[in-house]
């Protein structure tokens, strides 16, 4: 079968939080021919794990790149690892995908409110500008 995992489905899976649901979930991954992740999953993800569960930003990205690797997994691999970027540098992850899907639609200049966002994205060498 071929699936896309909603964020509590993989959730579920790498916290084993709930007797019940986690075996669902685990089975449900391994069984999969494919195992479509969505980018907004990949956020929801990483803000779950973060301010519900308390995850450290090192503990997230090691579970993100463990999922990236599995053989049935599709994702947008570039938007992934512009998140990853943005998570190892202490940023959030969904400010990453959000300058790379915005440069992959045509946008020349990331804009934002969020002063370490920009800092962040131009320490990567982006064009990132801060709206005052």
């Amino acid at each position: 079968m071929k699936i896309t995992a909603d964020t509590n489905v993989l959730v579920r899976a790498i916290t084993a939080d709930d007797r019940t649901q986690t075996p669902i979930a685990q089975d449900a991954l391994e069984r999969a021919d494919i195992i479509a992740i969505p980018e907004t999953v990949l956020c929801e993800l990483v803000w779950v794990l973060a301010w519900g569960y308390k995850v450290p930003p090192a503990d997230i990205a090691d579970a993100i790149r463990r999922l990236l690797r599995g053989a049935n997994v599709r994702v947008n691999h570039s938007a992934a690892e512009a998140g990853l970027a943005m998570l190892d540098a202490g940023g959030d992850f969904a400010d990453g995908v959000i300058a790379h899907n915005g440069r992959w639609l045509g946008a020349e200049v990331f804009v934002s409110f969020d002063r370490q966002a920009v800092v962040r994205l131009k320490a990567q060498r982006q064009t990132a500008r801060l709206l005052v």
